[in-house]
């Protein structure tokens, strides 16, 4: 018997067969997918720059954004340590305004105290003076004209204004019309309602309105202008003494002075010499100028005169003044005339009188 052969499947053949079925597979596979790997390489790539491009403007916003916040906080920074300088200014101001109001406080109550003395001093005055207007009213000694000055201003110390028979001389030459020669010039040229209502000239009349109220009641007075001349301020008085009682007159007086206009030249000797020619003379003298004369009892040739020759002029006009009288000197300083004080002033020594500048706010 014929022994059979075995069959196997699995011979080299068929095995080959197989495996070349398989390789075709798998280069099939491949060539697939070859094809499509570029494809979605390409979209993925996409995909990512889209992605790369999104956090590179993120990237750069929030780099943007630190920047701004570093900023920030500089500025904060600065700001902080500036609002630390300021509280420590305002905390030394706030310790020195304590300091300052505690002693504005103990000065307060310094002037406090120093008012509450000064109110009690005044009222101790105050009753001194209404015991003195007593006194004087029961002696018949008060004045016959009040003059109503600024505060505690009414008084010229030294001055004797007290007599039986006053004479008080008003220099009414141009020379009063102001304190500076420019301004004399000046003013000469100006209306008359201008000239009168010159500062110096309105204190020289207030001057003399002080005086008039400080007359005793009853004294005897007279009141002369003069320039060039001496007049009386009422026409036909000339030589003659007003009884200060007589309050029509010291009133007319006083409105014949108000009219006076400031001009010409100053003879001292002339009225000097209209102070002579009273009998009785004078026991009390009140001039009120501005400086020495410009001229004798006559014009000068020359229209100018120097200081030497202005006090030659203020020596002869001496020699006229009545023996024993004393000269009360209110001088009112002007410019161009610096012996005018020491000469008057050497006057009043000579005659037991006094000689004396008063301030410009007074009377």
């Amino acid at each position: 018997m014929i022994k059979r052969r075995t069959i196997n499947i699995f011979t080299f053949s068929f095995l080959d067969a197989m495996a070349c079925g398989f390789g075709a597979s798998v280069l099939l596979f491949f060539m697939i997918i070859k094809n499509a790997a570029p494809e979605q390489l390409r979209v993925t790539q996409a995909d990512m720059k889209a992605e790369v491009t999104e956090i590179e403007l993120d990237l750069r916003e929030g780099r943007e954004l630190l920047a701004q916040l570093q900023s920030a906080l500089d500025t904060t920074d600065q700001e902080l340590v500036e609002t630390q300088s300021l509280s420590t200014r305002i905390s030394d101001s706030l310790e020195s305004n304590r300091e300052a109001l505690a002693s504005a406080q103990e000065e307060s109550k310094s002037r406090a105290e120093a008012l509450e003395k000064l109110k009690a001093d005044v009222k101790s005055i105050d009753q001194d003076a209404t015991k003195l207007r007593k006194d004087v009213k029961e002696e018949g000694g008060q004045a016959a004209r009040t003059f109503v000055g600024q505060g505690d201003r009414q008084y010229l110390t030294g001055l004797r204004v007290g007599g039986d028979r006053i004479l008080i001389l008003l220099d009414a030459s141009a020379s009063m019309l102001d304190e500076t020669i420019v301004n004399v010039i000046r003013r000469r040229n100006m209306p008359d309602d201008q000239k009168v209502q010159s500062r110096k000239w309105q204190r020289a009349l207030t001057t003399v309105e002080w005086l008039m109220s400080q007359f005793p009641l009853d004294s005897k007075f007279q009141i002369y202008a003069f320039n060039t001349s001496a007049q009386p301020l009422i026409e036909g008085t000339a030589s003659t003494w007003i009884e200060v009682k007589d309050t029509e007159k010291l009133d007319a007086v006083a409105q014949a002075m108000k009219k006076l206009i400031p001009n010409g030249g100053t003879s001292l000797q002339n009225a000097f010499s209209a102070a002579a020619a009273f009998d009785p003379k004078p026991d009390n003298l009140l001039l009120v100028t501005d400086g020495l004369p410009t001229q004798a009892d006559s014009a000068p040739l020359r229209k100018t005169v120097s200081a030497d020759q202005r006090l030659k002029l203020f020596e002869r006009a001496v020699k006229v003044l009545p023996t024993g009288v004393p000269v009360n000197t209110i001088l009112f300083p002007m410019e161009g005339d610096p012996r005018s004080g020491s000469a008057y002033w050497q006057l009043a020594q000579n005659t037991s009188g006094s000689m004396i500048s008063p301030a410009k706010d007074w009377p």
